[in-house]
């Protein structure tokens, strides 16, 4: 199998020949991976080409390259490296060596009527598709599997410009500002899945942290009101161009009770199943025939605080739980932060190159 027949095998339940692997790093340990390795790269330094192989897509464009005065709607001055999405939200960073050490700022959180909220500037997607489809045309012919990342589909992004316990509070009273918010952002994912589908990715990357470390962020009945819907259109508007590309929808937390209703609107692939908030043996027992895993190991306790011995054998026990047909791909379950020794990585991708169904 090339790498694209093997990651489509894998996440299809219909077997695999090698263990792919996947992890993302923080300033901090993109400097210790600088130092480990000399900058020689990671297929090479390890010498497991296949288990890197893959390629990302960016996404598609905006209409206009001119960028609004996204200050002007804070009430306060915000530090001049503040950084702002497309849509105006803001991030404030802390510590340096990290990534998600940040203070955020929320546009339209001192909006009060719908109609501040419709003159906001939304931006504008260019739906021209044919850049994504070169690139992914050619990802293909080298064999790579294609992956196009709308991460923050629908909730965190709107969340992210109302502010969560503002938009909480809207969707709790049926404001129609919490209408008008989430459709606006849900028509923007319709667009970019649409895209992604056009250039025959093979995976898109969906989700919005729903879940909290002990339980779920909103009950189950807000859920499937407000966001399960919009959710299924946006996949619905991808399987629509293409029957058969897998959805990997993401959510840190405990996510659990939600995972029926992902099934239902067409979730292929649960990311990151977190050991520190969900029962990772019951959840792939109970579901590992229907739908397929991404994660499993943890970033708030083996990659940072176990041995390399036990970063071996969580990976290999969990790739055991999945079995020959597979189902799983084990990875960290979230950015590699400082706490983490550049030695557990290198025993995680190890133990992936090593492992043996």
């Amino acid at each position: 199998m090339n790498a694209r027949e093997n990651m489509l095998s894998l996440y299809r339940r219909t077997g695999y020949a090698f263990a792919p692997v996947e992890f993302s790093l923080c300033p901090a340990m993109q400097e210790k991976m600088q130092a480990a390795t000399g900058g020689v790269p990671l297929g090479e330094y390890f010498s497991y080409p296949e288990g890197f192989a893959r390629r990302g897509l960016g996404g598609l464009r905006l209409k206009s390259a001119t960028t609004p005065d996204w200050r002007q709607y804070y009430p306060a001055p915000l530090h001049p490296d503040t950084l702002f999405n497309a849509y105006g939200a803001a991030r404030e960073y802390g510590y340096e060596g990290t990534y998600h050490l940040a203070r955020m700022h929320h546009p339209l959180a001192h909006v009060d009527s719908l109609e501040q909220m419709q003159a906001y500037p939304w931006p504008e997607w260019d739906p021209d598709s044919t850049f994504l489809q070169a690139e992914s045309a050619a990802a293909h012919r080298e064999g790579l599997p294609v992956f196009g990342s709308m991460a923050c589909s629908i909730w965190e992004t709107a969340w992210g410009i109302r502010d969560m316990t503002m938009l909480m509070m809207d969707m709790a009273t049926d404001d129609p500002k919490a209408v008008f918010l989430l459709d606006q952002i849900t028509e923007d994912s319709v667009l970019r899945a649409r895209a992604y589908a056009e250039a025959d990715v093979d995976v898109i990357i969906m989700g919005d942290d729903i879940g909290m470390q002990n339980t779920i962020m909103m009950s189950l009945a807000m859920y499937r009101e407000w966001l399960k819907p919009r959710l299924a259109r946006v996949i619905a508007a991808a399987k629509a161009v293409k029957p058969d590309v897998l959805v990997h929808y993401h959510s840190c937390g405990h996510v659990t009770p939600f995972i029926p209703d992902l099934m239902e609107v067409g979730v292929d692939i649960l990311n990151p199943m977190q050991p520190e908030a969900m029962d990772v043996v019951q959840v792939m027992a109970e579901y590992g025939d229907r739908l397929s895993f991404n994660g499993t190991l943890g970033t708030q306790s083996t990659m940072p605080f176990g041995t390399p011995e036990e970063v071996r054998r969580v990976t290999w026990r969990n790739l055991e739980l999945a079995g020959p047909r597979g189902g799983l791909l084990v990875c960290p379950t979230h950015l590699l932060e400082p706490e983490v020794p550049w030695e557990n990585v290198e025993a995680y991708v190890r133990a992936c190159k090593d492992f043996r169904g």
